[in-house]
């Protein structure tokens, strides 16, 4: 009678893991920064490049803006043009540090308990430019505080990104040519 409840609490178990340790890898070449400062990087993020799927498919004039939450976590307020549909789209989640928060890495969720990493492995000094990946290879963002990027920058982000193993070939171009 005993055993019929084993396996359940063992999938619960096994599924309650799962949940809790999304979003908290980072592919293996890369590192994130550390003395990462939480306060300057907040606010407005515009994207220059990612690595495309399906959530910002069709998307240019991307934005990212970050704040902080009453409860310590950090709102993620995503913003693009959708030129297909001719309409802005939006994507509010939160992100919360993996494990300190002087370190970037952070895990984002824009549904419910579901997290998918996010994890700061460049930035100037001056909180200007970073270079962002997600868990895997699939994922990468090169972020700017104005629509445009050094092409110093810009070259030293793509060569991190090239010995990390990610595919630079495969990068969109955001156009910026609209307000939000």
């Amino acid at each position: 009678m005993k055993n019929r409840y084993v396996a359940p609490a063992l999938i619960g178990a096994g599924i309650a893991i799962a949940l809790y340790s999304c979003g908290s890898t980072i592919p293996k070449k890369a590192n994130a920064v550390n003395d990462f400062d939480k306060a300057k990087y907040l606010g407005k993020w515009y994207e220059i490049a990612r690595l495309d799927f399906k959530y910002e498919k069709g998307l240019n004039n991307v934005t990212a803006e970050y704040s902080l939450n009453d409860d310590g976590t950090i709102k993620v307020d995503n913003k693009g043009y959708n030129v297909k549909k001719d309409k802005w789209e939006e994507s509010i989640g939160k992100a919360k540090f993996v494990k300190k928060d002087n370190v970037g890495m952070l895990k984002v969720s824009f549904f419910g308990p579901f997290y998918s990493g996010y994890n700061v492995i460049a930035i100037d000094k001056n909180y200007k430019y970073a270079l962002v990946v997600g868990e895997s290879l699939k994922y990468m963002w090169i972020l700017s505080r104005g629509t445009t990027i050094p092409e110093s920058v810009k070259a030293d982000y793509l060569i991190k990104a090239q010995e990390i193993g990610y595919n630079i070939s495969d990068l969109v171009w955001v156009e910026h040519n609209k307000a939000n």
